[in-house]
């Protein structure tokens, strides 16, 4: 596998354990500035080791950047763990947009990978519709947890725990794809 095309995005894991880890030892401002300098520093990083920076890894670094901004000057750090609120809600919406369209995210990414989709069309696309509600639902839980949980907790739910929903969340959709084909094919 050549340097540019493995995959490397944090989904912005470094500005998040950075301000944690600053916010616990000193002040908000260096906490906000740590997590806005360690975000474009992680894009640098992805573009470095890929040669390219994923459009995930735009929006994420530019929510970090603007609602980091927003935090220094209301002197307060609700709007930087945001950040995963609003990203839910991006691609939530894009997923939407995808759906109007009458087409599949994921069954397009296939295709332009040059890969043979292993599922028809239709399945990409009741998967995405469930990927945005879950999208949706997590994003008010990570505004939930923003408002009323210490930074601690928040910073497990915005890395770790993400991937543990998201875990539970794949496997029922792969138990309800083997009951939805099943039906499908009756």
């Amino acid at each position: 596998m050549n340097q540019a095309s493995r995959p490397y995005f944090l989904l912005s894991f470094i500005p998040a354990l950075a301000y944690w880890l600053l916010e616990t030892y000193f002040t908000l401002e260096i906490a906000l500035i740590g997590g806005i300098l360690l975000g474009v520093l992680e894009m640098g990083l992805e573009k470095k080791f890929t040669r390219h920076v994923h459009t995930l890894s735009k929006l994420n670094i530019a929510l970090i950047v603007v609602l980091g901004s927003i935090s220094l000057i209301a002197q307060e750090g609700l709007f930087f763990k945001l950040q995963p609120t609003f990203t839910g809600i991006a691609l939530g919406l894009f997923l939407i947009y995808k759906k109007i369209k009458k087409k599949s995210l994921m069954f397009e990414m296939l295709e332009d990978l040059k890969q043979k989709p292993p599922l028809p069309e239709e399945f990409y696309k009741m998967l995405e519709w469930h990927l945005c509600l879950f999208l949706f639902v997590f994003a008010a839980f990570m505004a939930y947890i923003a408002v009323k949980e210490t930074t601690a907790v928040w910073l497990f739910w915005k890395t770790g725990g993400f991937y543990l929903a998201f875990g539970g969340f794949m496997v029922a959709e792969i138990i309800y794809i083997k009951f939805f084909g099943r039906r499908l094919r009756r």
